[in-house]
């Protein structure tokens, strides 16, 4: 062997005396979670990353240990703090002294945590989203649409197995009132790394079908800070901020609002919140629909109360002048009478002279009548007699001449001018192609028939 060389174990050796003579006990590290996880014993591993700010690029990475001891006290410290668990995603300012173990190499033993550097990061990548948002000019878009006026056909977007979607039903079809809602759910991932790409795609299924729905309401069962940090999402707000209907949000998270929050139409911190508002926007509306309907009744009354007393005050001060006119008008009605009572009895005695005259003209005139039109009757049967008898000679004339055509088409007066007929199978022949060779063929005369073959 090589007087130079060295052993694995030496060089490790070395190089971890060197790292620890060179570098100080501790240092603050900024560094994105980028895996975690809890071993029975209590300790506790991560896997920490640094990516370029333009490219997204990781450009640092390391392992790093949180020993049970320490991990006991940093846990709960930064969860209180936050109102989060440590998750992968987060940005964290840690505490970390440098670690060079020969057989599991480098890496970084955490010994604090500054939890207000992570709030702070949250808030800065929240605010840049809201930032991007707003200079999109989308940001308040769903606000300024208008709510339906009864809004009872609702798309929701939630966890089919989500509690809180059982308490936003309940909440709608136990209301005392029997409000009708129609309710369609369009399931969806509601925590983790998948909520952004399954919300959106539930979007895009509600918006296939957006005139048969009044709202969208996203909800879910609420959760911890970090299990609601997927809806800080530039993409899921984008979305709702320009859905043509508006979007209701009940997702739970009650200290601090979400990116979906800001852009929502509407903000309520629990699914069961959103379904009250729902109640009291249906409720208003048919509160509203009651007040007009007792204002209709109320001006209605009001109405028929003046037309009667204004008829009233009318019938009052027609009465006495109708009993006058109806007196002037006896007194008329009085004269005329006597006036015809006396007219009467003279066009009667007038006219029933002219009534015996005219009796006596009638009675003329009919015998006149009578005696003219028996003349003609008696006339009647001599013109009828020479009539008949020219129609009769008329009809004997027509006869002959029918007579005398049919005679003259007779056959056998045409056959006794020198023509004949020929028959094949009885039946006459009136065309040559109609026979073949062999055919037996019988023609009739004037005084005779006689048969014979065709060659």
């Amino acid at each position: 062997m090589s007087q130079s060389s060295l052993t694995l174990f030496e060089l490790n050796k070395k190089v971890k005396a060197a790292i620890h003579s060179s570098f100080a006990d501790t240092y603050w590290v900024v560094a994105e979670i980028s895996e975690i996880r809890e071993v029975r014993n209590g300790h506790c591993y991560l896997e920490l990353i640094e990516k370029d700010e333009n490219t997204e690029q990781i450009v640092a990475k390391s392992r790093a240990n949180i020993w049970a001891y320490t991990y006991r006290m940093l846990k709960p410290y930064f969860t209180s703090t936050t109102g989060q668990q440590l998750v992968s995603g987060l940005k964290v300012m840690l505490r970390v002294s440098i670690d060079f173990q020969e057989v599991y190499g480098f890496s970084l033993n955490v010994r604090d945590i500054d939890p207000t550097y992570t709030l702070g990061d949250m808030a800065q990548k929240k605010q840049a989203i809201l930032n991007k948002l707003s200079e999109e000019g989308v940001i308040d878009m769903n606000k300024e649409l208008e709510l339906p006026m009864v809004p009872q056909k609702i798309a929701v977007i939630s966890s089919p197995t989500a509690a809180g979607y059982e308490d936003f039903c309940n909440q709608l079809n136990s209301n005392p009132n029997n409000y009708q809602f129609y309710i369609k759910l369009f399931p969806a991932i509601m925590q983790g790394e998948k909520t952004e790409v399954s919300v959106t795609a539930a979007l895009d299924r509600i918006y296939e079908y957006e005139t048969l729905f009044d709202v969208v309401v996203i909800i879910r069962g609420g959760g911890s800070t970090s299990d609601l940090m997927c809806f800080d999402n530039y993409w899921i707000a984008y979305n709702i901020a320009q859905f043509p209907l508006p979007v209701f949000s009940g997702i739970g998270h009650e200290r601090d609002e979400t990116v979906v929050d800001y852009v929502a139409h509407t903000r309520l911190k629990t699914p069961t919140a959103v379904a009250e508002h729902l109640l009291e926007l249906v409720s208003y509306f048919d509160n509203q629909l009651n007040d007009l309907k007792d204002a209709v009744v109320s001006n209605t009354r009001e109405i028929l109360s003046d037309s009667k007393n204004a008829f009233d005050m009318a019938s009052s001060r027609f009465k006495p002048v109708v009993n006058n006119a109806l007196l002037i008008q006896k007194n008329k009605m009085d004269k005329l009478i006597h006036k015809l009572g006396n007219s009467s009895e003279k066009y009667i005695d007038n006219n029933k002279h002219q009534l015996q005259r005219s009796i006596q003209n009638l009675k003329a005139l009919t015998q006149r009548t009578i005696d003219s039109q028996s003349n003609s009757i008696n006339q009647v049967p001599k013109r009828l007699s020479t009539r008949l008898k020219s129609y009769v000679n008329q009809q004997k004339s027509v006869i002959s001449l029918y007579e005398k055509t049919n005679e003259l088409l007779n056959p056998k007066n045409i056959l006794k001018k020198g023509y004949s007929i020929s028959y094949k199978d009885g039946k006459a022949l009136k065309d040559i192609n109609t026979i073949k060779q062999g055919d037996v063929i019988t023609t009739k005369l004037s005084g005779g028939e006689f048969k014979s073959t065709v060659q």
